[in-house]
């Protein structure tokens, strides 16, 4: 799940950011090579190698193919991780039996493992930032790989519930894949690659049913975690292989390594030149400012709430479609096929977002200002009515053969719920991203932590949702009760797209990348720039026009 780096549509500001530990606020305000960002002598005589001096020897100088080698091994880890989360409920009703317990106390494990995951992204992410991305995303990799092991062999059901919980926490998720895009692609150039790792997120928390489906059809319930282990074995394995290490201050030590070897002594790294690596202090003010975030932030914390109730409809789909798809007589493997138009609204709503990505880069290039970040949910204002409509025409299409109504009813409304789903989390993130510069790492880790700790809930009160609702539409009901919240929690989104300039004033965060940017364009204005028009053109009509 994640909290994904894309580019912004604004000037770019200095790497000396606020928080020059965020991925986006070094990776995505790098300027043009300025005298000031030159290799640089210390006032002990040493000599530090500079970003902007050696871009050639970082990520953005890999080859293309290069990137998409790399970027599509992330992909692969990614739905391995959401893969985790989603393929557990075709081991409930095994697990009920092995051990004599409830239904309800059996989807203890996919709870658990969901919250732990909400706050696992977070706690990894200052630690792939100071030591690279490479072990620990391998460290990441293994220790949800070992969990998986006593979880197969359980004598008992606490055994899985503790492991799962560990799972979970070891579970680096976006905050270390999606990390990745920010060293491999400059600012304006990461959208492709952010729809791509997110199309990765969303997808592999579909693709667990349809999988999940024949483990508990053909094979015991050891094997759900024995496939988990070996899906994850095999992606750690093609991460150790075909990844390198992105990160840039990581980089850029080897670079001053290979310097000194060469004979230029006195030449070192950034990281080499540190008194002490990351401190407690340090780690606790990146854990922490999610949260303060999330809590102080409209944008931020309504758009969460937003993209976690939309990926939270999936996981409660996870135990609405046995009872909705038992009326015309589908059995486990045929409910499993059913989340297949899921995965297919994901791959349209990733291809409807290219027109807009082209048009939207073409337009920076010629003028760094040209949009504002409330242009990044323009597209999201016709998609998002889209989970509405889905799920009111799931819920009626839920009345089944008794009605004339046809299976194939509910899985087109799903498709939809799966559109609207894939673009309010890539257009979400989209936004925080351009609204909060080098703030956004922290903006994005409060919607991935909304995300992930919304559907574990969801795991818990979804079956009991759709069994308790009284009266004689018991399946009816309860997806249409989820329709009317859907329409209530997506008006933000118009709201933040008219408005989005004035509260974004209002936004310490969001501020202090107006300012910089002000600071870097107003040198331009004498020669024709527009660095005082912000949030003129967020109005109305003005921020998709292009000339």
């Amino acid at each position: 799940m994640a909290d994904t780096k894309d580019g912004n549509s604004e000037k770019l500001v200095q790497t000396s950011s606020p928080s020059d530990n965020s991925d986006l606020g070094s990776a995505k305000h790098r300027q043009p090579r300025k005298e000031s960002d030159s290799e640089s002598t210390r006032e002990d005589g040493k000599i530090e190698i500079k970003e902007a001096d050696n871009l050639d020897k970082l990520g953005f100088g890999f080859p293309t193919w290069k990137k998409w080698t790399i970027l599509t091994v992330i992909f692969a880890v990614q739905v391995s991780m959401n893969f985790n989360t989603s393929v557990y409920p075709n081991v409930v009703i095994r697990l009920t039996k092995a051990f004599q317990i409830s239904g309800q106390a059996a989807r203890v494990g996919q709870m658990i493992f969901l919250v732990a995951y909400a706050f696992g992204s977070e706690l990894w992410a200052p630690w792939s930032e100071d030591f690279g991305r490479w072990p620990i995303l391998q460290l990441s990799l293994l220790l949800v790989n070992i969990w998986q092991i006593p979880c197969a062999l359980a004598p008992n059901y606490g055994t899985i519930v503790v492991c799962r919980f560990l799972g979970g926490l070891s579970s680096a998720g976006g905050s270390v894949t999606l990390g990745m895009v920010a060293d491999m692609w400059q600012a304006d150039e990461q959208q492709y690659a952010v729809a791509y790792v997110v199309l990765s997120s969303v997808g592999g928390s579909s693709i667990g049913p349809v999988v999940g489906a024949f483990i508990q059809r053909y094979l015991s319930w050891h094997w759900n975690f024995w496939i988990q282990l070996i899906f994850g074995g095999v992606v750690q394995l093609m991460h150790f292989v075909l990844v390198p290490e992105t990160r840039a201050t990581i980089m850029l030590d080897r670079e001053a390594k290979r310097r000194r070897k060469a004979g230029e002594a006195n030449i070192w790294g950034p990281n080499e030149l540190k008194e002490s690596r990351i401190t407690m202090k340090e780690v606790l003010k990146i854990w922490s400012r999610p949260f303060e975030m999330f809590v102080r932030e409209p944008i931020v914390l309504c758009l969460s709430l937003l993209s976690g109730f939309s990926d939270a409809l999936i996981f409660t789909f996870l135990e609405s479609f046995q009872p909705v798809y038992e009326q015309w007589n589908f059995g486990i493997i045929a409910i499993g096929l059913a989340f297949l138009p899921i995965n297919i609204g994901y791959i349209i709503a990733w291809f409807s977002f290219f027109p807009f990505i082209h048009r939207h880069r073409k337009i920076r290039r010629r003028d760094p200002d040209a949009l504002q970040p409330e242009a990044r949910l323009y597209w999201l204002l016709w998609m998002a009515p889209l989970e509405t409509l889905g799920l009111f025409g799931f819920a009626w299409a839920s009345l089944g053969p008794s009605r004339n109504v046809h299976w194939i009813a509910p899985m087109i409304f799903s498709a939809l719920i799966a559109i609207a789903n894939y673009s309010i989390y890539m257009a979400t993130i989209d936004y925080m991203i351009a609204s909060y510069g080098p703030y956004s790492a922290s903006a994005t880790g409060g919607n991935a932590l909304a995300r992930d700790f919304l559907a574990g809930i969801a795991a818990m009160y979804s079956t009991p949702f759709y069994e308790n609702v009284p009266g004689p539409h018991t399946l009816e009901y309860p997806t249409t009760i989820l329709a009317c919240l859907a329409f209530l929690v997506t008006i933000p989104i118009y709201i933040f797209y008219w408005k989005g300039p004035v509260i974004r004033e209002r936004s310490k965060f969001a501020q202090t990348l107006a300012s910089d940017r002000k600071k870097n364009v107003g040198a331009g204005e004498s020669k024709g720039g527009r660095a005082g028009d912000v949030g003129e053109k967020a109005e109305a009509g003005e921020m998709e026009k292009g000339p």
